[in-house]
């Protein structure tokens, strides 16, 4: 103790239990309010006995080594000198202090002096663009832009938040520390969370993990802690039902971890997790340059596939297929983006990388819901799609593009199952997803992938509660031993098992035929499963093509005709009463369809049913997942 408290004083105490380990004034020294009179050691925190107002140390009771209790008193505290202005025109040191501390706004540059923050802003620095010239130069070479380039495109600016941005590849054993850090920032994975179409939604919820392989670090492979990152991001957003951008360019697995335990790595949970997402939050994959092996497969778990026009996607590199010795091959012969637009794995093919991200931020807004900004055209248009003569072909996509709102349809798929058309698009700004049969394919006749497709199709969109539109124009299942080759049976049912079981409204609008069981697939199973079944005054309905119908229950009187003149003469007649019996105006006349509508009335039906459904719920998952095929 080096004094006594007086009666005059301010007395300042302990306000905690702990041990004195320093003293920072003497008696007569002059101090400020706030600043520090001794150091309190407690539970192993140094914690600061602030003075609470300007004063003169009349008396420092404390000691080091001391200890002290709640309320012990430490110091005595008298007023300051009579020359001293440190807490003049304050009224209270105490209260100037919390004055001069209430603006919480950041200062530039405040703080950047502390060593600690320096090393974490260096980290984080050393990892951008701009500290990688190099790296960015080879892209540039390539015609391709950065990981962090499309991430940025893809997000609403500054919304970006990282995860993972300091980790580095999992090499310490056979690399420096310096060399690591240098060049395999953030393990070749960029990925965190932000605002995707913020601009159409303005107000709502419209967050998205963005994830991208970044093929500047070891060609884009899959490395031991950027599973480990993929595996955080998926269970992100999994928690929070966020939808997943993946830009998924690179080598596969990687070989050349050294600091990971255990043999095969085949315990890794991110394809696991990945898989398990489908159906439960929107996957968008999109490929550019070489995607191969393990990045394939994340690839080929998303819902859409988008990928640049000269992307190779494969399940093995040139590495693997020559290790297995099947023959060595440059990386640009496998899997090039003409074989995988018509095999149907890819379903959206760009010129580029900016249009890929374009793409994922249209499809993205349709998972997030209506827009209040739409155009449309000329509903009267629509009238002359179909031409009055059935036998004469149209194009079946002029009826979509005038259909739904201008410049709001998005193909999936144009290049695989052709008989079938599959998009996305938006009446009076309300997504809907659409089927539609193409004429000029097979004359609309259902074979085994346009089935694949349509029923695929249908999945996708009663996971995340988009109402279907079809658009009916088919002589029904395709026939003859070629198909049926293809196993048509099971694949033609899938879109009567899955057609059946969506739980999104459905409308059926019949352009022109709707005949056998191939329009009762593209209905739902029947003319009454849809919300309403309409029809355009070319619509003609029938249990089967109206030609085939007269061959084989006709048969007896067209083998009895007298010539081959008489029997055309007979077939067309029959071919015609069965067309006046079959017309749409007939079959609506027995009420087998809702109506038979002017096609320029199409749009106001479609957006009044659409307005009248419920709206979906859509934080819980719909469907357990969605076929990959």
């Amino acid at each position: 103790m080096t004094g006594q408290p007086s009666t005059s004083a301010t007395i300042v105490r302990s306000e905690l239990q702990g041990t004195v380990v320093s003293l920072e004034t003497t008696v007569g020294a002059v101090v400020r309010a706030g600043s520090a009179l001794a150091l309190v050691e407690s539970m192993k925190l140094h914690h600061e006995v602030p003075a609470p107002h300007p004063g003169t140390v009349t008396a420092v009771i404390a000691a080091v080594g001391q200890t002290v209790m709640p309320g012990d008193v430490l110091f005595e505290l008298g007023p300051p000198p009579a020359d001293d202005d440190s807490g003049r025109g304050t009224g209270d040191g105490l209260a100037a202090a919390a004055s001069e501390g209430s603006d919480h706004r950041p200062t530039a540059g405040a703080g950047t002096h502390r060593a600690d923050l320096a090393e974490v802003l260096e980290r984080h620095r050393i990892g951008l663009d701009e500290a990688r010239p190099a790296a960015v130069e080879r892209r540039r070479a390539r015609h391709r832009r950065t990981a962090r380039e499309n991430l940025d495109h893809l997000v609403d600016a500054g919304s970006f938040v990282e995860y993972g941005p300091l980790v580095i590849a999992a090499q310490r054993r056979r690399r420096e520390l310096d060399d690591l850090v240098a060049n395999t920032p953030a393990d070749g994975l960029v990925g965190g969370i932000g605002s995707v179409n913020g601009h159409l939604f303005a107000g709502r919820e419209t967050q998205c993990v963005a994830v991208s392989y970044d093929y500047t670090v070891l060609a884009g492979t899959q490395g031991t802690q950027n599973h480990r990152k993929k595996d955080r991001l998926f269970e992100v957003a999994e928690q929070l039902r966020l939808p997943i951008v993946f830009f998924t360019e690179g080598g596969g697995g990687r070989p050349g971890d050294t600091d990971a335990p255990g043999v095969s790595g085949l315990d890794c949970l991110a394809f696991q997790w990945f898989a398990q997402l489908s159906g439960t939050v929107p996957l968008v994959g999109i490929a550019a340059g070489y995607c191969f092996a393990g990045n394939a497969a994340i690839l080929g778990c998303c819902d859409v596939v988008i990928a640049t026009e000269d992307s190779n996607i494969g399940m093995g590199g040139p590495a693997m297929i020559e290790g297995g010795g099947l023959g060595v091959y440059e990386p640009t012969e496998i899997g090039p983006i003409d074989v995988q637009r018509r095999n149907g794995v890819v379903d959206v093919v760009v010129p580029d990388e900016e249009a890929a991200v374009e793409v994922a931020q249209q499809y993205l807004s349709y998972v997030q819901g209506s827009v209040d900004r739409w155009e449309a055209a000329d509903p009267h248009l629509l009238r002359d799609v179909v031409p009055v003569d059935r036998l004469r072909g149209y194009d079946v996509r002029r009826a979509v593009e005038l259909l739904f709102d201008t410049g709001s349809v998005l193909e999936l798929r144009r290049d695989f199952g052709l008989g079938m058309i599959t998009a996305f698009a938006r009446i009076e700004g309300m997504p809907v997803g659409v089927i539609a049969n193409n004429p000029a394919h097979l004359a609309g006749a259902i074979d085994s992938p346009g089935a694949d497709k349509a029923a695929r199709f249908m999945q996708l969109c009663d996971s995340y509660g988009i109402p279907l539109v079809t658009l009916c124009d088919t002589p029904g299942m395709m026939v003859g031993p070629d198909v049926e080759a293809t196993a048509l049976v099971r694949h033609c049912s899938r879109l009567f098992v899955t057609g059946a079981n969506v739980s999104v409204p459905m409308v059926t609008i019949v352009l022109r035929k709707a005949y056998g069981l191939g329009a009762q697939a593209m209905m739902g199973g029947t003319t009454k499963a849809p919300l309403a079944c309409l029809a355009w005054p070319t619509g003609e309905f029938g249990g089967m093509g109206l030609e085939g119908a007269v061959r084989l229950g006709y048969r007896r009187e067209l083998e009895a005709a007298e010539d081959d003149e008489a029997r055309e003469q007979l077939f067309r007649e029959l071919v015609d009463r069965l067309y006046e019996h079959g017309r749409a105006v007939s079959v609506a006349s027995y009420f087998e369809i809702d109506d038979v509508i002017d096609p320029a009335d199409s749009r106001r039906w479609l957006a009044t049913l659409l307005r009248s459904a419920p709206p979906v719920d859509r934080s819980v998952p719909r469907r357990p997942n969605i076929d990959t095929w």
